[in-house]
């Protein structure tokens, strides 16, 4: 049994909201868990660890009409069909007529960012703001909340990491702290958010994948949708950085374009 201090623990602590009177042995293992699964490699290696800790019922991932909507659902079943979990995919398609992201807006150029200004804020700032779709994670989490409840699930595993919440205000530890707040109130079972990798940088999570023997092939890390992912946007420069300091010869194995 989990004891609340132990290495096990600390993890589940950092996303409870300031003040939360949880039984943690109680929020962990054997617990029905759903995860969102963009295909990316922070959901990823969220459901690989997920499947050696809870009970996963169910992976969700979301077209919201974004470019890489076909590709990040190919891959996600992929992935769960490795781990034999379930896999839906949910339409959202009333967040694209509310942005002008290039995500969905294919008429707008991506941000162009290359290698060396990943670590630039004032780049990198610039670039989140121009990818940004109002209220995304919170609209996917509220729903996804929703589907765990129905589904019995109280932990909700989600991909976010240090490296892009230093910009994307809704990838950081404080938003998970916030919705979890908010889902003790809107959500009968108290569903609760979780995410390994909130605090760890692109480079330590594929470290960490590489420990749960994710199945690297089947990631889906590009803002793009074609038949390989571009290299180019921020979230391939990102992988490839990493792959670059953690598997170089993994680097070698994956597709991209350039």
């Amino acid at each position: 049994m989990l004891r609340v201090g132990s290495a096990n623990t600390a993890h589940i602590l950092e996303d409870l909201p300031r003040g939360c009177s949880c039984n943690v042995e109680l929020c962990h293992t054997m617990k029905k868990a759903l995860c969102v699964l963009s295909g990316g490699l922070d959901s990823a290696v969220n459901l690989a660890w997920g499947a050696t800790e809870f009970h996963l019922v169910e992976a969700i991932t979301f077209n919201y009409g974004q470019r890489a909507a076909k590709q990040e659902a190919a891959k996600s079943k992929l992935l769960c069909a490795h781990y034999n979990i379930p896999h839906r995919g949910i339409k959202l398609p009333f967040l694209a007529p509310w942005t002008e992201s290039p995500l969905v807006n294919r008429q707008r150029a991506l941000p162009a960012l290359s290698a060396t200004t990943l670590d630039n804020r004032k780049k990198t700032a610039a670039s989140a703001k121009a990818v940004w779709v109002p209220n995304r994670n919170g609209v996917f989490l509220n729903v996804a909340a929703s589907r765990a409840e129905s589904l019995g699930a109280s932990i909700l595993l989600v991909g976010f990491n240090k490296e892009e919440g230093a910009t994307f205000p809704d990838n950081s530890k404080a938003f998970i702290q916030a919705i979890n707040k908010s889902f003790f109130y809107s959500t009968l079972n108290h569903v609760i958010v979780r995410c390994r990798t909130t605090s760890l940088m692109k480079t330590e999570i594929v470290k960490l994948g590489l420990k749960l023997a994710l199945p690297f092939q089947h990631l889906w890390s590009c803002y793009e949708g074609g038949k390989t992912m571009c290299g180019l946007c921020e979230s391939c420069l990102r992988l490839k950085r990493a792959l670059k300091n953690a598997a170089p010869a993994l680097l070698e194995t994956l597709d991209f374009a350039h």
